[in-house]
């Protein structure tokens, strides 16, 4: 049977995994390291992925990228880098974000016109900065990527046109997914000038071949990916916590959250994936870790200590900034302390509840935007918590689903690969449902209450 790559190009490394094309099977996977940061030079990613592909990449008859979103890549004339990307966590051009929103006559406008609202995590604002803050270099860039769009470029021998598709180009806020179109007037008012972007693929189609044949599919942004690897569908609701945190799920119309909240992209598959982003997430647990003193097993040990509530503390875990509530300048904060609360235990919680809640939050804005939600399923670095799975159900009020750890990004960047070999209306029916164990707990209605209640006392105490 023919074997398919999937790649998940994401803030901190390359993965690959290797598939039987019809089952869906692992055969091997492999990852390598990327720089630490929130700008990276675009070689760094193709050194990563040659490195991480280094013999699985040999004989597979299609391959797929699924990329962070929104990184902003660069290129001049001759397809050099012109600066080091800007990735999604970088935050540097959150006041083009509010002039560009100005500009165009409001958010609303923004999510009518392109399904989000601006925000410093966007490429369109990221383009806007360097427009003002570097012109030089501005005034070098031919064509503007995203992560996944350079990668696929570079597999396919660097054609002279680039390839994306609708999930990554959704995230740019110059593409469409009501009318599936650029709309480069908005391009224009952030950058003054069009640069040579992307075609935009449907989901089965493919961006060429790589030097030894094998087709390269469009590709999609991780979250894409991710819904596409896990195989969701209506009434499911994926909650990963990674790097970052988000909140998602497959629509069938386009949503246009004008509260700048749920980001109204495209999905993998021709639909669309309505979605709420936090910019903490994992990372708020290592740094509480590294607090107290502790690793991650000691972290658990302390937290699952601690009674809900934390003792009454509350942490707002903006540690980087933040994306949803939009406070991109905003650090973390701790609340409610008194002497009898002060314990490691109470901290730990304290921190895995306020990570959660911010989540929580994400999951009642999907529900105000049409989502239907029946079935949460937790994936990501740190859903493989024990504390996690036990809060995640009591904050998010009812029973959480915890597939079987995996790269589900890189699963659904292969999927696609797969779809894109075989031709055809839907992507290959692999038994992707078999992986999946539901983990079921008590839920404490009051307590799970108790404690949203106060994690948004405090965010109002703090941020209005």
């Amino acid at each position: 049977m023919p074997k398919v790559a999937g790649i998940d190009s994401s803030t901190q490394s390359c993965k690959v995994v290797v598939c039987d094309a019809e089952s869906g099977a692992v055969l091997a996977e492999r990852a390598a390291p990327h720089p630490d940061g929130t700008e990276c030079p675009p070689h760094a990613w193709w050194a990563a992925l040659q490195e991480a592909g280094d013999g699985l990449l040999d004989d597979v008859a299609a391959v797929g990228v699924a990329g962070q979103q929104h990184g902003m890549v660069t290129l001049d004339e001759s397809g050099s880098e012109v600066r080091p990307a800007l990735l999604w966590n970088d935050t540097r051009s959150a006041g083009a974000a509010t002039d560009l929103i100005e500009k165009l006559g409001g958010p609303q406008a923004w999510a009518d016109a392109t399904g989000s609202v601006p925000l410093a995590s966007m490429t369109v604002t990221k383009l806007a900065w360097l427009a003002e803050h570097e012109p030089a270099n501005a005034d070098r860039v031919a064509q503007v990527m995203l992560p996944h769009d350079y990668l696929t470029w570079q597999l396919c021998g660097r054609p002279t046109t680039a390839a994306t598709d609708r999930g990554d180009a959704s995230g740019t806020l110059y593409w469409s997914p009501v009318t599936g179109e650029y709309r480069t007037e908005l391009l224009e008012l952030a950058f003054g000038r069009t640069p040579e972007l992307p075609t935009v693929l449907g989901p089965a189609e493919t961006a060429g071949e790589t030097s030894s044949g094998a087709l390269v599919s469009a590709g999609t942004g991780d979250n894409m990916g991710a819904a596409l690897g896990l195989g969701i569908g209506a009434g499911d609701v994926v909650v990963s916590l990674g790097t970052s945190g988000t909140v998602f799920a497959v629509h069938d119309r386009p949503t246009t959250d004008g509260s700048g909240i749920v980001a109204g992209f495209a999905d993998a598959t021709g639909r669309f994936l309505p979605l709420v982003c936090t910019l903490n997430a994992a990372r708020v647990i290592n740094a509480t870790a590294a607090m107290l003193g502790t690793d991650i097993e000691g972290f658990n040990r302390l937290a699952l200590a601690a009674a809900p509530g934390a003792g009454g503390l509350v942490l707002l875990p903006y540690l980087d900034g933040e994306r949803t509530p939009n406070l991109p300048d905003a650090a973390g904060s701790l609340h409610n302390l008194r002497r009898s609360a002060m314990t490691p235990e109470n901290l730990a919680r304290a921190a895995v509840e306020g990570m959660l809640c911010g989540l929580a939050d994400g999951l009642d804005a999907l529900r105000d935007q049409g989502v239907v939600v029946r079935r949460i399923l937790l994936i990501g670095g740190a859903a493989r918590s024990p504390v996690v799975q036990a809060v995640a159900p009591l904050v998010f009020g009812g029973p959480v689903t915890v597939p079987t750890p995996a790269e589900y990004v890189a699963l659904g960047a292969a999927r696609q690969a797969a779809w894109a070999l075989a031709g055809g209306a839907a992507p290959p029916e692999w038994t992707l449902a078999e992986s999946v164990a539901e983990r079921t707990r008590d839920v404490d209605p009051d307590a799970g209450a108790q404690i949203r209640a106060a994690y948004a006392n405090a965010r109002t105490a703090m941020h209005g």
